[in-house]
């Protein structure tokens, strides 16, 4: 088996039956329990996760700490969920882990992310890891990230409306499903506000749980250095991750230097193309939209999104400040010409008809509605079509 057989294999398992955490307690057992060899950050929220944990982890590496940081989605190669202080999870140990899954049997077969999650647990395990930062898939209680047992703080960046039917339905059981990872006297940083945070305080209450919530004017939450990450959305992710690594006695020169050299590709990333800036982002729900689109006085949209999620309300932020939309599929499985006209079965064809109305108006393109249609897009842009920047 190769790396591309074994990626196949494993982005083809489909969870069977309820969400839960009983098919990757099942991997974790066979695999002696690599969970218990390593404290964890466990970093919780609708938008924001992957950005708290890219800050976190460049406070690891400015200790000097043997850590591991485990995120999703990846944008090109599934490598990028599973990084420790020495690299990307190598090819070979994936297609190891993927030869010994495929010849066990299970009595509910794992899905995905158990699966994955399970591989980056073994992973940090065998590479010594002391300290991970670790981000929830979807919610929290039920997600297979809070099957870890060594949890030193708990990072819950916001609550919103993304996944509600896997969720509950309402806000207020996205609150209960994400509060609901909060564990008894660990401390919980958040961002949360209105019902989420009502239900925070209630959860965190119940359970002994400190309670930070975000002050800008509390020294917790002050921010030693500019972030490096761009978007004044993204202040809110470093204050958490500020007041996260303090209550970790993390020294302020690490926390300085953690927020100058943070970086997560894919989130606001900027481009150069034939003289056109390009930005690149994963908003995929309204409240990360919303956000999105106030970095903005106009833009040429390109956009893709998948089924299940509220594209009309993603499209209700965007739209108004798009001089022109083109849509894209944004990989296998997401919505097509369903999404509206002009649509184009081509990421790069749409790119390509973007920047030409940008050329003439001296507008920026902003491609964004799926992290799937970014890393696409991406990928094409990297190798040279154009000029990455800061």
């Amino acid at each position: 088996m190769v790396y591309r057989e074994a990626t196949e294999w494993l982005f083809a398992q489909r969870r069977q039956g309820e969400r839960g955490l009983g098919r990757v307690k099942a991997l974790l057992e066979r695999l002696g329990h690599p969970e218990e060899a390593f404290s964890a950050v466990h970093v919780l929220g609708t938008n924001g996760k992957g950005s708290v944990v890219a800050y976190l982890e460049a406070a690891f590496r400015a200790m000097g700490l043997a850590y591991g940081a485990y995120t999703s989605p990846h944008l090109q190669d599934f490598r990028e969920r599973i990084r420790t202080h020495l690299g990307r999870i190598p090819e070979e140990e994936v297609v190891e882990f993927v030869a010994w899954a495929m010849g066990e049997a299970w009595p509910e077969p794992p899905g995905f992310f158990d699966l994955a999650t399970a591989m980056a647990f073994h992973h940090f395990q065998r590479k010594g890891v002391a300290l991970a930062a670790v981000e929830a898939g979807v919610g929290g209680e039920k997600d297979a990230t809070n099957i870890l047992p060594r949890v030193a703080l708990t990072v819950l960046t916001n609550v919103g409306e993304d996944h509600l039917e896997a969720l509950g339905g309402s806000l207020e059981a996205v609150a209960r499903e994400k509060a609901g990872a909060f564990r008894q006297g660990v401390p919980v940083v958040t961002g949360a506000r209105g019902i989420g945070l009502r239900v925070a305080e209630e959860v965190a209450r119940t359970r002994g749980s400190p309670l930070y919530v975000l002050n800008p004017s509390d020294p917790l939450f002050a921010l030693p250095a500019p972030p490096a990450l761009k978007g004044a959305f993204q202040e809110e992710n470093a204050r958490l991750a500020a007041a996260a690594l303090r209550l970790l006695a993390f020294p302020e020169e690490a926390i300085a230097q953690a927020l100058r050299e943070a970086r997560h590709p894919g989130r606001l990333e900027r481009f150069l193309v034939e003289g056109v800036e390009v930005f690149l982002d994963g908003a995929h729900n309204p409240p990360a939209a919303l956000a999105l689109s106030r970095e903005f006085p106009a833009y040429h949209l390109v956009f893709g999104a998948f089924p299940r999620k509220d594209v009309q309300g993603v499209l209700a932020h965007l739209l108004p400040r798009a001089k022109s939309v083109r849509y894209t599929r944004a990989g296998e499985g997401a919505l097509g010409r369903e999404l509206g006209e002009p649509f184009f079965e081509d990421p790069g064809e749409a790119l390509a008809q973007a920047l030409g109305r940008a050329r003439a108006d001296g507008l920026p393109v902003l491609a964004t509605g799926s992290l799937y249609l970014v890393g696409a897009l991406r990928a094409r842009l990297l190798p040279g079509f154009g000029q990455n920047l800061p």
